[in-house]
């Protein structure tokens, strides 16, 4: 029993961060492939670094410095550039050089800003960045002093899980994986990123259709936070641009290049 529940902690702890980016930074904010109802995008600007120790605006836009220079020496995060073993420190460092460019209005990192109309978190803004992690450890730590050391630990883990969930995408989405889509960089479908972290490893499909809610493209690749995306729209949480979805397997255009026919 405790340690089913040390699971189910971990999995919602987990399930909060990756949908906070997934969800609200990725396709809400990064692509506008979902229209976020105002309420519910004011509560990811709002809590989002909370939720995920990441700030919402500095990730969009080293997301979208990733699209614009994919797999080039520009990349703010390849395998290409530093193996897929040095991706975790590469987006670390990447990261702060984005948020020292958007606190100096550097046009570098600023033209990449379109549609943000949010500052940076004042936690950010105030070099009070360690607060949530501060917070999450403090929650994890009390839980374990009752004895209960691994819950503790499974909540922490949970909350604090982005540093994984983007080395898992930037390394093996770029470097291990099948391709339904000849595009200009080296993205991959991996479908083990694509299990755990809700569709995101089928970069390749994104790659191609970044446009798109729905990342996946054959029936046997997951996408658990395009059904994330479908539950809040039923809850008009977000509407879906159904405009740009990634069409169905022997409908895409000829621009597309696809690789393979689906069965």
């Amino acid at each position: 029993m405790y340690f089913a529940l040390c699971a189910l902690v971990l999995g919602l702890a987990y399930f909060a961060n990756i949908v906070m980016v997934s969800v609200g930074f990725h396709r809400g904010l990064a692509h506008e492939s979902v229209h976020l109802h105002p309420r519910f995008r004011r509560f990811i600007v709002a809590t989002g670094s909370w939720i995920t120790g990441i700030d919402p605006k500095a990730w969009v836009v080293m997301h979208r410095m990733h699209h614009a220079d994919s797999d080039t020496p520009d990349d703010p995060h390849s395998p290409t550039n530093v193996g897929i073993l040095g991706i975790g420190m590469e987006q670390l460092r990447s990261y702060e050089r984005t948020l020292r460019g958007l606190k100096r209005n550097d046009p570098a990192f600023t033209r990449y800003a379109y549609h943000l109309d949010f500052d940076l978190n004042w936690l950010n803004r105030t070099r009070r960045w360690y607060l949530p992690y501060a917070l999450h450890a403090t929650i994890g730590l009390a839980i374990a002093a009752s004895g209960a050391w691994l819950l503790g630990l499974a909540y922490f883990a949970g909350m604090m899980s982005h540093p994984f969930q983007g080395w898992m995408v930037n390394s093996f989405g770029h470097a291990i994986g099948g391709r339904n889509f000849e595009v200009n960089d080296n993205s991959r479908n991996n479908l083990l990123a694509a299990w755990l972290i809700f569709g995101e490893g089928l970069q390749n499909n994104h790659h191609q259709y970044p446009k798109s809610a729905k990342f996946s493209y054959l029936k046997s690749e997951p996408d658990a936070g395009y059904h994330v995306c479908r539950a809040f729209q039923a809850l008009g949480m977000l509407t879906i641009d159904t405009a740009h979805l990634i069409p169905a397997p022997g409908t895409v255009s000829q621009s597309a290049k696809p690789l393979r026919r689906a069965a």
